[in-house]
């Protein structure tokens, strides 16, 4: 459950803050509903209160789990595979899709990775700025740091 004020993570759309919880009918029933603004772009969405789990509505990680996504990002023995850029595109989306802050690091990392052997194709690049963003901002509020200094650290893992 979450409050009004309360930050929360969207599966691929990132952090947002629950403006409000609002009852709406659906039909024949009543239904709560959180009223979620995206913080990277102020898109409002709604989100039935009792499926939220379901849809992978999640808590911004903490400081301890910071320090397990910089692990993934520094893994440098990673095997990527060699399928078609397309197919290894709908892998990723699958993955960002998942919520998971760790699929998404692992999506940057694998980029981050493949990039180095050869050039990215354009959803490949918008797909690692997707990630990039979406890691930038929850890594920012669950240190309690500025995004710019999130991003160079980022960087240096990847220089």
């Amino acid at each position: 459950m979450f409050d009004v004020g309360d930050m929360a993570v969207y599966p691929a759309h990132g952090v947002g803050v629950i403006e409000s919880i609002e009852h709406r009918k659906v039909g024949n029933h009543e239904q709560a509903f959180y009223v979620m603004k995206i913080l990277n772009n102020n898109m409002v969405i709604m989100i039935p209160t009792a499926t939220s789990n379901n849809v992978g509505l999640r808590s911004i990680i903490t400081p301890t789990e910071v320090d397990k996504v910089y692990m993934i990002l520094q893994e440098k023995d990673v095997v990527i595979g060699t399928q078609t850029w397309n197919r290894r595109y709908r892998e990723y989306m699958e993955k960002i899709k998942t919520g998971s802050v760790y699929e998404v690091a692992a999506v940057l990392r694998d980029l981050y990775l493949l990039q180095e052997d050869k050039d990215l194709s354009y959803g490949e690049r918008k797909m690692m700025d997707t990630a990039r963003s979406l890691l930038v901002k929850e890594l920012s509020i669950a240190n309690k740091t500025d995004e710019m200094h999130v991003e160079q650290q980022i960087e240096m893992i990847f220089s």
